[in-house]
């Protein structure tokens, strides 16, 4: 399948949104920091490079010649991150001289103008180094624990490494991937669960950077559920290679483990917008744990957190999302919460425990702040 190109239309109202925003960065910061003549003239130059890198940095990926596409992706994605922490620390900064106009005299006004001008740039850099350092290294393994009420005593330590939007694609490839595997081979998981954004980008060209999945070793096997960004990337291409590593894919549909002597319930939904591109593929819980045997523990896989919703009262135990990615960096994770009800870790929705990840890789800008990625082992005990 081919990538299919976002409508012109977006394309324009996308572009306008960044020169908008980069010109509102040149008029707060160059006044106060003095720009004139040749420097002004570099700052709306370096502006107007920026504003043209990042629409090209998530485009990249349809340039039909890799080598080129990923330094392109690599520059505009880095950009990306930048002037977002540009324009989130400018926007704080305007903020704070609302009241300090009225505190400070007009010197002391006049310097902080300019100290927070400065402060804002390399702030931004700072960010974004420090969140690059922090994408790029190996993900950590974060060890949650479950408790089941009137769990089984053999069903006492049964494990779950999780790993989630790891999104395989221009800036991430097999090396990460396979520091991922040994990761979480070194677990001895009873079960691997990968939860959706696996890869930004078709079969043909990330084939072979997503082959280390087939390495993946746990007592039950490596079950998968699709994300949306699968069904931007072409879904039904993706099942088909995911199955042929040794996954198995669960669309709406639940498998029983045998493990000690007990039947464990494993679920699995479409991503909760995944009837938008295939009618047949429309998310439901209810379906995939239709005729499911009443069971110890069940369980259910499910991109998006938000699905829980209508999984509470569908006699589970345990909800594993990711989709959020804790916000990867600030101030995106304040964002995350008006779209689902859980921006990470293990929460309570009515009677259903529901542990959303960080993510084990990023989406778009190579940059995690105050979100870390992880591979997650769950482990259950009795409630």
């Amino acid at each position: 399948m081919k990538h299919t190109t976002p409508p012109r239309s977006t394309l324009l109202v996308m572009f306008s949104i960044i020169l908008l925003a980069h010109s509102y960065l040149g008029m707060r910061l160059f006044p106060a920091l003095g720009l004139q003549g040749s420097g002004l003239l570099l700052g709306w130059l370096a502006l107007v490079v920026s504003s043209l890198l990042l629409p090209l940095g998530l485009a990249a990926r349809f340039i039909s010649q890799p080598p080129w596409a990923d330094r392109l992706a690599w520059l505009g994605l880095t950009v990306m991150g930048l002037s977002s922490s540009v324009f989130a620390l400018c926007l704080l900064r305007d903020v704070s001289l609302l009241p300090l106009a009225y505190l400070l005299s007009d010197a002391a006004y006049s310097s902080w103008q300019l100290q927070s001008a400065v402060g804002v740039l390399v702030g931004a850099v700072l960010f974004t180094l420090l969140g690059l350092i922090n994408a790029r290294r190996s993900a950590a393994i974060v060890d949650v624990a479950v408790p089941v009420a009137n769990l089984p005593a053999e069903l006492v330590g049964f494990t779950i490494a999780q790993i989630s939007d790891i999104h395989v694609g221009p800036t991430i490839k097999q090396p990460y991937l396979d520091s991922i595997v040994d990761k979480v081979n070194s677990l001895g998981a009873d079960l691997v669960a990968v939860t959706g954004d696996l890869v930004d980008g078709n079969v043909a060209d990330l084939s072979a950077h997503t082959a280390p999945l087939e390495r993946l070793k746990s007592t039950h096997g490596t079950f998968f559920v699709t994300g949306n960004h699968e069904y931007y990337s072409g879904a039904l291409p993706w099942i088909a290679e995911l199955r042929r590593l040794g996954l198995q894919v669960l669309l709406n549909e639940h498998v029983l483990l045998s493990h000690a002597g007990h039947q464990l319930v494993v679920a699995g939904v479409t991503d909760y917008s995944a009837g938008h591109f295939y009618p047949d593929h429309q998310s439901d819980a209810q379906a995939a744990l239709a005729g499911s045997p009443d069971s110890p523990f069940k369980l259910l896989l499910a991109h998006q957190p938000r699905s829980a919703f209508k999984a509470q009262d569908l006699g589970l135990h345990l909800q594993l999302s990711g989709h959020t990615h804790g916000g990867q960096f600030f101030p995106w994770n304040f964002f995350v919460r008006f779209q689902q009800p859980f921006t990470a870790g293990l929460n309570l929705l009515g009677n259903v425990w529901v542990y959303t990840s960080r993510g084990t890789g990023y989406w778009g800008p190579p940059k995690r702040l105050f979100a870390p990625s992880e591979i997650t082992r769950i482990t259950l005990q009795r409630g």
